[in-house]
């Protein structure tokens, strides 16, 4: 009889490329429409100062809504599809890794968390630029701004068309910063996805296997993965959230111009922030 417990782990020689790659690409552009209005959630609820703007999530959500009407909850979103491109460069190289890593160990928690640190460590190299841009895009509101720069209207008055308002933005990034400002915060961006994706992998094969031995003989193996995704998600964010949470203030905030110790810096984005946007970032 079978073992139903012996989940089968797809590696790169089993894969068809071509298919890999197409339906990875669609299925991640869907998921990243849906849970975008979230991100941007996330980053302005991260950013704020105390409950200065949103008292939470929905606050967050009703408030954007009102103001902006739904495009408010997908600023950015055009730019930040460009990271699709370092999305498949991340699954490319863990799979590749993990591949490596199978001639000098057979474990499978091994191979996940080397495969995943190495990934992210290239998908971040591409996608710190593109966040960087995207962000401060997230932080346009009507009036205001919330992050370091801010979109200029039309002489005419009108808003700014999309692509538009991105190169308003490079322009004023490249004036501040130079070309470094376009990886402002990369080593906190490392030290927030390295280790989120590398310990993403192996909890998600721990809860799968655990899920194996709890779910019924018939239950079809696609279920319990399908739910250890999420929960490996969930366990992934809530270690990392305080790290991603310097990452956004470093990435938006104003350059100070005398500088406080290190320890401070730290000290005042946990305690204006809390763990806040880790209930969006699940």
């Amino acid at each position: 009889m079978e073992d139903k417990r012996n989940i089968q782990i797809i590696e790169w020689e089993h894969l068809d490329k071509k298919k890999f790659y197409v339906f990875g690409v669609a299925m991640t552009m869907m998921i990243r429409v849906s849970v975008y209005p979230f991100t941007l959630i996330r980053t302005r609820l991260q950013v704020q100062k105390g409950k200065s703007l949103y008292h939470g999530t929905f606050d967050a959500f009703v408030k954007i809504l009102r103001a902006d009407g739904v495009t408010g909850l997908y600023r950015g979103f055009l730019v930040n599809t460009f990271t699709l491109i370092s999305g498949q460069c991340y699954v490319t190289t863990y799979e590749l890794t993990r591949k490596f890593v199978a001639d000098y160990s057979q474990s499978n928690t091994v191979k996940s968390l080397v495969a995943g640190g190495s990934a992210s460590l290239v998908a971040q190299s591409i996608t710190v630029p593109i966040d960087v841009v995207s962000q401060h895009l997230m932080m346009q509101r009507k009036g205001e701004r919330m992050g370091r720069f801010q979109v200029r209207a039309s002489p005419q008055g009108r808003g700014v068309v999309a692509f538009g308002q991105t190169k308003d933005i490079i322009k004023q990034i490249l004036r501040a910063d130079g070309l470094r400002g376009f990886y402002r915060g990369y080593v906190a961006s490392l030290l927030t996805y390295i280790p989120n994706s590398a310990v993403w992998w192996p909890f998600y094969h721990f809860y799968a296997e655990q899920l194996s031995y709890l779910c019924p003989k018939e239950c079809p193996h696609i279920v319990f993965q399908a739910v250890s995704g999420p929960l490996a998600a969930a366990t992934a964010s809530v270690l990392t959230n305080p790290m991603d949470v310097i990452r956004t203030r470093v990435q938006l905030k104003e350059s100070s111009p005398a500088p406080r110790p290190r320890k401070q810096n730290l000290n005042l984005g946990v305690s204006q922030t809390g763990g806040r946007g880790c209930g969006v970032k699940l």
